[in-house]
């Protein structure tokens, strides 16, 4: 008898330490920026790769990125750099994005490096 009791409070309070943890986090949680934005890229085709933000704040935000397109990166002589940059308002489960094109590089090989992004709450 004594063993069901303890069995019964073991049960109680396993449960407890369970739910009331998850209760309260959830509670207490605020999606910043930093949580509901995200970046991803993807190759379009052999010289072109799509950079893209997708917001899914509950309020617009105004994002920005940048990258650089390096033609001949190993040459000496030849190596050139490109800069490219956009800037987008995104909607509440928007998604804005800019193209980096190697074409610049004709036949040289090419590198895309120095991509940096970031967003804030839209003002208006």
């Amino acid at each position: 008898m004594r063993s069901t009791t303890w069995a019964r409070w073991a049960t109680c309070a396993l449960a407890i330490m369970i739910i009331v943890p998850a209760a309260t986090a959830d509670r207490g949680s605020k999606k910043t920026i930093s949580t509901c934005t995200s970046f991803d890229q993807t190759d379009k085709d052999e010289d072109t790769v799509e950079l893209s933000i997708h917001n899914s704040c509950s309020m617009p935000v105004d994002c920005s990125m940048s990258w650089r397109v390096v033609c001949a990166p190993a040459s000496k002589k030849r190596r050139a750099v490109h800069p490219g940059s956009s800037k987008f308002a995104l909607a509440s489960a928007g998604k804005g994005s800019a193209q980096a094109s190697a074409t610049v590089c004709g036949d040289d090989s090419w590198a895309i490096d120095s991509i940096s992004w970031s967003c804030e709450p839209n003002q208006d």
